[in-house]
């Protein structure tokens, strides 16, 4: 069961810093189109396209990626809740 919580924890906490490394990736000119930018790409877009539908920007910024970091973390929580429950 702890082998369990940790992966979804460390899974989180990648799955985040992807998120946060596709985000910075829009300060580099043409660096969505390298083959990292694809990567990263292919990897954050399953859960960024639903989100993309709200209303998530302000002003000149889009907070979708940080919304998707804060969902991660909660569903991982919300996991590991349930499977101590279970215990």
């Amino acid at each position: 069961m702890i082998f369990l919580i940790r992966f979804i924890q460390n899974a989180a906490t990648i799955y985040s810093w992807i998120l946060v490394a596709f985000a910075l990736l829009s300060w580099l000119p043409n660096a969505y189109d390298t083959a990292l930018g694809r990567l990263l790409t292919s990897l954050v877009k399953p859960i960024l396209q639903p989100l993309r539908r709200l209303p998530l920007r302000v002003g000149v910024f889009d907070l979708t990626v940080w919304v998707a970091v804060i969902l991660v973390h909660l569903v991982g929580n919300y996991l590991i809740r349930f499977l101590l429950i279970l215990a």
